[in-house]
């Protein structure tokens, strides 16, 4: 699926998603990524949703977002309570969807003007 961006925001935008691969700035990415509206785009040490981590959460939080969008891949999955904890004790909104959601929500988002992290499980094909 392309995605559309605006060219004028100067953001990171997601310009197109699918099996094993998401585009941003319409570069491809074939493993998980973390990145904000205005920052940098890098590598999240993801390899599924079962292998998330309280760590993975907390370097999240490090980035202070005003939101957190959490793709799960293929598939909208909701991590343990435990795990989420992190987010909020540091008062900091998350949504949770499947990974191609994720990717439509964070553009929407950011051509809104908000600071938004997305935190993205790209799975393999």
């Amino acid at each position: 699926m392309k995605l559309q961006s605006d060219p004028h925001s100067g953001a990171n935008t997601i310009t197109g998603y699918g099996p094993g691969y998401v585009e941003i700035n319409q570069t491809p990415y074939s493993h998980a990524v973390l990145m904000s509206s205005d920052g940098a785009i890098s590598q999240w040490p993801v390899q599924s949703f079962e292998a998330l981590e309280a760590s993975h959460f907390a370097q999240m939080v490090d980035l202070k977002p005003e939101l957190i969008l959490i793709g799960t891949g293929s598939r909208q999955r909701f991590p343990s309570p435990e795990l989420l904890k992190t987010l909020i004790s540091a008062k900091i909104g998350f949504e949770i969807m499947d990974s191609q959601a994720a990717c439509r929500t964070y553009n929407i988002l950011v051509g809104e003007g908000r600071q938004v992290l997305l935190a993205l499980i790209v799975e393999a094909n």
